[in-house]
């Protein structure tokens, strides 16, 4: 039934990206208000959404959640309301609350998931055969299988499934991605994406055992490049992968932890197979504490009559602290944490508040019938349909090294997708 009323969401997952919260205490990364919660709150100071709550596995945490909230954001942005639902009980620690909390909503609500990768298929499908709209942070899943099931769920029951790919709104990739289409057909495409070993502590419950780097942060540059070149009718077709090893294991660990993951891809273009480009993917966990910035990022694309060079990680803004004893680097275009004049939260133009902002849009109109979810793809948001590619190469690329061979991508004429 078509509905145009706010909707209500649920958070999924409790740590850094959501609240900022990590380690009973505010994280010491460029996110210590987080994100997730910060923006849903000034969505709900403007009408956006509706009822919000909030699931993780240990409900002991949340005493101490709503008071980092209450302090870093209800305080700092003119009594904006953080209050928010909570599971499981404060006395409780359940695995599988998410499913509580996803029963507490209604069909058209919508969830966010923010938890470690393996977990995002479960939680997702479970909310996606509820009748609930779901935005999963990247990668969307670890399989290319996962990727399909999902895919077939979200239809059947007409949600719209987001992946939160954010560098898609940072304005220079954006408007790279336009500009590439004017340079003839894709060549060469390199990236690097860091983050200082410092992350290795917040993620070392997981870090290489559950997933890696690659997943982590390769995910970003994987899927810009993507949805650069598709456009061009290019796709990938075979893979591999080479790691590094000695860094992460010797700041604690697990033995089987990479600190540095390279994936290699050749692209075909579809009407024309005699054209092919390379893709070179590097992503780290391992980079030098005092960096000055907490994420490297830059990029190069080449093609046929021009190319584009981008480097994100030093934006012109540098601030000098004698309390860093050091240089930094700021981000403020992916969230900008300064109040406005008001005091009000005032970060609405960021590209991590824009990647939120698009998700509830497109859930409301869908939910009011204005929208179908393939309009949504249509638009080539990063919907599950338009991100199997970069699903596809990362397990490829996880195989490749696991397996020590290359793997190809098969692309049936009818558009199934399998990795060999």
């Amino acid at each position: 039934m078509a509905s145009s009323e706010p909707l209500s969401v649920l958070m999924v997952g409790t740590g850094e990206y959501t609240t900022g919260f990590v380690g009973g205490g505010m994280s010491g990364s460029d996110k210590k208000v987080g994100v997730v919660g910060l923006t849903l709150f000034d969505l709900r100071r403007r009408g956006k959404v509706g009822k919000l709550s909030m699931v993780g596995t240990t409900g002991s945490k949340f005493p101490a959640i709503r008071q980092h909230l209450e302090t870093n954001i209800t305080k700092v942005y003119n009594n904006l309301d953080t209050s928010f639902d909570s599971f499981p009980a404060n006395d409780a620690r359940d695995p599988e609350a998410y499913k509580a909390a996803i029963d507490a909503l209604k069909a058209g609500d919508a969830i966010t998931i923010f938890t470690p990768d393996p977990t995002h298929f479960p939680i997702a499908l479970y909310a996606i055969e509820r009748g609930i709209h779901v935005m999963i942070t990247k990668p969307a899943v670890k399989t290319l299988e996962h990727h399909l099931a999902l895919i077939e769920a979200a239809r059947k029951h007409n949600v719209f499934v987001y992946i939160e790919h954010h560098k898609r709104f940072d304005p220079a990739y954006a408007d790279a991605r336009y500009k590439a289409q004017k340079l003839g057909d894709f060549n060469y495409f390199y990236s690097y994406m860091s983050q200082p070993k410092s992350q290795l502590e917040t993620f070392k419950a997981w870090a290489g055992v559950e997933s890696d780097i690659s997943y982590y942060l390769n995910s970003h540059h994987v899927d810009i490049c993507d949805s650069m070149v598709s456009q061009q009718g290019f796709v990938p077709v075979k893979v591999s992968g080479s790691s590094a090893k000695g860094i992460a294991t010797s700041l604690g660990c697990h033995q089987d932890t990479e600190d540095t993951i390279t994936v290699m891809v050749t692209w075909q273009k579809k009407s024309d197979p005699s054209k092919i480009a390379t893709g070179v993917y590097t992503a780290s966990w391992t980079a030098p504490q005092k960096a000055g910035v907490h994420s490297n990022q830059y990029f190069h694309y080449m093609a046929e009559q021009g190319e584009v060079r981008i480097n994100q990680a030093k934006r012109g803004y540098d601030v000098a602290d004698d309390s860093a004893g050091q240089l930094m680097w700021y981000n403020p275009f992916y969230m900008k944490y300064a109040p406005d004049e008001e005091g009000n939260f005032a970060g609405q133009g960021g590209y991590g508040y824009v990647s939120f902002e698009k998700f509830i849009d497109g859930c409301t109109g869908v939910n009011s019938g204005k929208l179908k979810p393939e309009d949504l793809d249509a638009r080539g948001l990063p919907t599950l349909a338009n991100t199997i590619a970069t699903t596809a190469i990362l397990e490829a690329g996880r195989r490749a090294i696991d397996e020590n061979r290359e793997i190809k991508i098969e692309i049936s004429d009818n558009g199934a997708w399998k990795l060999v």
